[in-house]
């Protein structure tokens, strides 16, 4: 098998890490980096031992295939251009800035029956994958993803940011469409959605609730995951799964609650009980791994397969859907019934005013 000819536009805080992984794969050939910022474009060149250019279309006649870590209000521009030539694409999340870009996108890579894959990295990320085998049939998720503020995606707001990570997680374990949505959010810093919790009612009744913050002291990225196997929580950041599931003594022996109101039952020993006698609780084993590294090998190969993405263009659209009715929410949520007011600056509004300001 040949090695895949492939470029990068986009060399930041993620697209460099694209650009070094690329450099390291057997099965490609990493021919430049594209980056308009020519000391972070050839310092990276130089790091991967590749070619640096300024402008992405330099890329066109030397690669098959190409990965674009570049502002999200960039993705339809660039990503287009690629597809247009045939060219497989891997655009980081979202897949672009609203649904009718996105739709944009997805129609052309069909029309040119071009690979597009997008990067929802948390699919490949191994505490999922692992979490996955033990997870039945979602009744509610409650998931929470919160970071310091970085000072940069700034042209989005905290739902393309880091909700749309939940989202799509989501949409992958729950097989039936969004019924409803519902959502508050708040502007902090950037004058966009910078906190929102938002609650996702299921046609099949499944519920879900996620909140995200790009404004908090600490990073966090867990999800529970509740069925009739009981409850799964995966934190994304350290890869640890944890299963809780109910004994055989507490789906058919005496019910503790009853138990506890016999006479001369020791209260403290029947709490101690709880995680021993009736409820399991089980760590799986999550395989080393490096989420990015996956991502990009799984896209190498779909190209040199001719297969479809683990995350294609529709599966990220359908997640852009959920992110825009969520965020249709925040905007229309009337949280102090007065939305004509003026913006005082530096006040703490809700994302709704703020944005309409």
């Amino acid at each position: 098998m040949s090695r895949l000819r492939m470029g990068v536009v986009g060399v930041g805080a993620l697209g460099q890490h694209h650009a070094r992984l690329l450099s390291e794969l057997e099965s490609v050939k990493l021919i430049a980096v594209a980056d308009p910022h020519a000391e972070q474009g050839q310092r990276v060149a130089d790091d991967c031992c590749t070619k640096w250019t300024a402008d992405f279309r330099d890329l066109f006649s030397q690669v098959d295939a190409v990965s674009i870590a570049v502002p999200t209000t960039a993705h339809l521009e660039i990503a287009s251009e690629f597809i247009t030539r045939r060219i497989p694409v891997l655009v980081e999340k979202p897949i672009a800035c609203d649904v009718a870009e996105s739709e944009q996108l997805v129609e052309l890579a069909e029309e040119k029956n071009v690979i597009l894959q997008v990067g929802h990295i948390e699919r490949f990320n191994p505490a999922m994958i692992t979490a996955k085998r033990f997870c039945g049939p979602p009744k509610y998720i409650r998931c929470e993803r919160l970071s310091p503020f970085a000072f940069r995606s700034t042209d989005i707001g905290v739902i393309h940011d880091l909700m749309i990570h939940d989202i799509d997680l989501i949409l992958d374990l729950v097989p039936s469409p969004v019924e409803r949505a519902d959502a508050f959010g708040l502007s902090l810093m950037s004058g966009r959605d910078d906190c929102v919790q938002a609650r996702l009612e299921f046609q099949n009744g499944c519920v879900a609730d996620l909140s995200a913050s790009r404004v908090n002291p600490t990073a966090k990225r867990e999800m529970q995951v509740w069925s009739d196997n009981g409850c799964v929580t995966v934190d994304f950041s350290s890869c640890l799964v944890t299963c809780y599931t109910p004994t055989e003594a507490l789906q058919f022996g005496t019910p503790p609650v009853e138990l506890a109101k016999q006479a001369g039952t020791n209260i403290e020993l029947l709490k101690k009980a709880v995680f021993q006698t009736y409820i399991r609780i089980e760590s799986p084993s999550v395989a080393s791994a490096n989420a990015l590294f996956d991502e990009l090998t799984s896209f190498v190969e779909c190209v040199h397969n001719e297969r479809q993405p683990i995350v294609d263009g529709q599966q990220a659209l359908q997640a852009m859907k959920v992110a825009e009715r969520i965020l249709d929410s925040v905007n229309n949520h009337e949280w102090d019934g007065d939305r004509s007011g003026l913006i005082r600056p530096n006040a703490i509004y809700p994302a709704s005013r703020r944005l309409a300001g």
